[in-house]
C-alpha cells in the first residue's frame, strides 16, 4: 500500500474490499503543542466524534470535515474517511481505532494524522484542506430530475419532452461533476505548490504495532525531503561519499543554510534495511547523551530510505587510529578521553535509558569523532531492546563483525549486555595498542591476534611495550596500566566473571578501587568465516553462555603491576 497525504494506492493478492482494516497503523504528529491542553482535549474528542459519525452514517462519500471552537480566534480542524466500499458500522469501527490511537498519542498537540488501511482521520489547528471541496464532497447528490406527465409519450411530442428530460438529466449530472473535478484539481495543485516551499517538518513518528511486539511508543524526529537531501550531496556524488556500511554508503552533505550533515543510505534492494532504518530511528531519536551520534531526521520516499545524523569532521575512529600517518595525532590523552567516553556511552544505553539497549556492533569504525577527539556512539541498526525485568537474549540470526564479537555470540547466539562489554574491551585494547585484533603481521607479536598479544605481555610484565608511538603527551603509566587491566576483565570468555559498564566506568575513574585479576581471554580464530570461539583456557570450560552457579573471586591486587 502507498499512503500519500492526498490519496493511497493498495493492491493485494486477496479480496479486501468490504472490510474494515486497521493493521499497520502509521502515526503524524505535529511537534508544536498546544496552549490550554485540558479544553482543546475536550473540544477535539467531540469534534472528532461527531466527524466519525457523519462520515459512516451520514456521507454517501463516507468523507466529513469541520472545525471545533477553542477560544474565540482558535479553531482545531478535523477530517475523517473511510474507503467507500465499506458499509457504515464497519466505517465506524474502522474510525474508532486511529480515533483513540491519535488523541493518546498527540495528547497537547496541535495536530495529528492517523492512517490505516481502510480509514484515516487528521486534525490541525490550522485550515488543512479546502473548505469548498470538503462541501463538495459532503454535499448528497443532486435530485433526480421529476418524471415525465403524460399518457402518451410516442408522438412526436412525447419525444421532443423525453429529449428535454435527457438533456436536463445530463446538464444535471455534469455541472456537479465539472465542479467537483475542478475544485480538486485546484486543491492538487495548491497542495503540491505548498509541499514544494516546505522542504521538511517537524513532525512525531509512532509506531503502534512494531514487528517484535514490543510497543515502541513514539520518537520526535524531522522528516527531510527527497529533493532537500539531493540538494545536500549534490544528489549523492562520489565526491561526498564519506564510506560504505553494511547496509548501505554515508555522503557529506551540506544544507541551504550551511548545517553540514551525514546522509546514510540504505540499500533499496534490502529487506534488512528496513530494519535498519526502524532501528535507527526510533531508538536513536529517544536518546539523549554527549557520547551518541545525534539523528537529525529521515527521509523514505521514491524508494529512498536515508538517514540524516549530525556531520562529525574527524568521521571514525578507525581512519585515524589504523592510518600509521594519522595515529600520531591521537595522544594518549585523546585515548584515554576516547575509552572513557564511550565507556559512558555504553553505560547510557545499558543502564540509563529507559529500556535496556545492546548495541550488538561496536567497533572502531562506528565510533565518530568530534572536531576535539570526543567520541559518539553510531550505528544502532543491529541494536536489539530488553524491557527492565530482561537482561539476555537469544538469535539464530548471527550479525556484527567477528573480532569483536563476544564468543557465546558468536557461538550460541546468546546476547546481553556483557556481549557488548566484550566488545569494549576489545576496543579498548584496539585503542592502546593501535593496531586490529586480527592476525596480521605486527611487529613483535608472532602473528598473533591482539587478544594474545596483550595476555602474553600482561603475564610478562612487559604491557608498557603494547603502547604504539603515540605521543607521549600527558601520559601515565599507571592510567595506561588500568586501561589494559580493565580491557582484560572485559573480555574473560566466561561472560559471568566480566563487569558491567557501571563497575567499569568506576574502574576508570578511580585508582583506590582493587581490581580483581583477569582470567584468560577468549581467543576468536578468524581463518575461515564462522571458525569463532577456540578457548586456550587452563580448564575446561562450561559451554559459552551456559547457566553457572554462584562465582566467588576471591584473587585481587592491591597495586597497579601485573603478574
Amino acid at each position: 500500500m502507498l499512503i500519500y497525504d492526498n490519496c493511497l494506492l493498495r493492491y493485494s493478492n486477496s479480496s479486501f474490499f468490504g472490510a474494515a482494516d486497521t493493521s499497520s497503523m502509521l502515526g503524524l504528529c505535529n511537534a508544536g503543542n498546544v496552549t490550554q491542553p485540558e479544553l482543546f482535549r475536550t473540544q477535539l474528542g467531540a469534534l472528532m466524534s461527531n466527524l466519525t459519525r457523519r462520515a459512516a452514517y451520514s456521507s454517501p462519500r463516507m468523507f466529513a470535515a469541520g472545525a471545533a471552537d477553542i477560544t474565540s480566534i482558535t479553531k482545531v480542524y478535523g477530517m475523517a474517511q473511510c474507503t467507500r466500499d465499506l458499509a457504515g458500522d464497519d466505517c465506524n469501527r474502522c474510525l474508532a481505532g486511529p480515533v483513540s490511537s491519535i488523541l493518546t498519542a498527540c495528547d497537547g498537540k496541535q495536530g495529528g494524522q492517523s492512517i490505516a488501511r481502510s480509514c484515516s482521520i487528521r486534525y490541525e489547528v490550522n485550515l488543512f484542506y479546502n473548505a469548498q471541496a470538503a462541501e463538495a464532497a459532503m454535499s448528497p447528490p443532486p435530485p433526480p430530475p421529476p418524471a415525465v406527465n403524460g399518457s402518451d409519450q410516442s408522438g412526436p411530442a412525447g419525444r421532443a419532452e423525453n429529449d428535454d428530460a435527457t438533456a436536463k438529466i445530463a446538464l444535471f449530472v455534469s455541472i456537479p461533476v465539472a465542479v467537483v473535478l475542478l475544485v480538486l484539481l485546484t486543491v492538487a495543485l495548491y497542495l503540491c505548490k505548498r509541499k514544494n516551499k516546505k522542504p521538511h517538518e517537524h513532525v512525531q513518528i509512532s509506531n503502534y504495532d512494531s514487528e517484535d511486539g514490543t510497543d515502541m511508543g513514539s520518537s520526535e524526529s524531522l522528516l527531510y525531503h527527497l529533493s532537500t537531501l539531493r540538494a545536500a550531496t549534490d544528489n549523492f556524488s562520489e565526491e561526498n561519499k564519506l564510506g560504505e556500511g553494511g547496509f548501505g554508503p554515508v555522503y557529506k552533505g551540506v544544507l541551504r543554510d550551511g548545517q553540514e550533515i551525514a546522509v546514510k543510505r540504505l540499500s533499496k534492494t534490502s529487506q534488512q534495511g528496513l530494519v535498519e532504518m526502524r532501528n535507527e530511528v526510533v531508538l536513536v531519536a529517544k536518546l539523549q547523551h554527549k557520547n551518541l551520534v545525534r539523528l537529525l531526521g529521515c527521509c523514505i520516499q521514491e524508494e529512498e530510505m536515508l538517514l540524516v545524523y549530525e556531520f562529525l569532521p574527524n568521521r571514525s575512529l578507525d581512519k585515524i587510529l589504523f592510518d600509521p600517518a594519522r595515529r600520531q595525532e591521537l595522544t594518549w590523552g585523546h585515548r584515554f578521553r576516547i575509552i572513557q567516553g564511550i565507556g559512558r556511552g555504553l553505560l547510557y544505553l545499558h543502564e540509563d535509558s529507559r529500556l535496556t539497549i545492546i548495541h550488538r556492533d561496536l567497533k572502531a569504525s562506528n565510533i565518530l569523532l568530534d572536531p576535539d577527539m570526543n567520541p559518539k556512539i553510531s550505528d544502532f541498526g543491529l541494536a536489539k531492546l530488553f524491557s527492565v525485568d530482561a537482561s539476555v537474549g537469544n538469535t539464530s540470526h548471527i550479525a556484527g563483525t567477528y573480532g569483536y564479537m563476544a564468543p557465546e555470540y558468536a557461538l550460541h547466539g546468546i546476547f546481553s549486555a556483557k556481549s557488548d562489554v566484550y566488545s569494549y574491551g576489545v576496543l579498548v585494547l584496539e585503542i592502546i595498542a593501535g593496531r586490529r585484533n586480527n592476525f596480521a603481521q605486527y611487529p613483535g607479536t608472532n602473528g598473533e591476534d591482539l587478544l594474545t598479544t596483550v595476555w602474553r605481555h600482561w603475564n610478562r610484565g612487559s604491557v608498557s611495550g603494547l603502547l604504539d608511538g603515540c605521543s607521549a603527551d600527558g601520559l601515565q603509566p599507571t592510567e595506561m596500566l588500568r586501561c589494559i587491566h580493565v580491557g582484560l576483565l572485559c573480555v574473560q570468555e566466561d561472560a559471568h566473571l566480566r563487569p558491567g559498564m557501571a563497575a567499569v566506568v568506576v574502574m576508570l575513574n578511580s585508582r583506590s578501587i582493587t581490581l580483581p585479576v583477569p582470567t584468560p581471554p577468549a581467543y576468536v580464530v578468524s581463518g575461515r568465516a564462522g571458525a569463532l570461539g577456540m578457548s586456550t583456557t587452563r580448564e575446561a570450560q562450561a559451554p559459552a553462555g551456559a547457566v553457572r552457579g554462584p562465582y566467588v573471586n576471591d584473587a585481587s591486587v592491591s597495586d597497579l603491576e601485573p603478574r
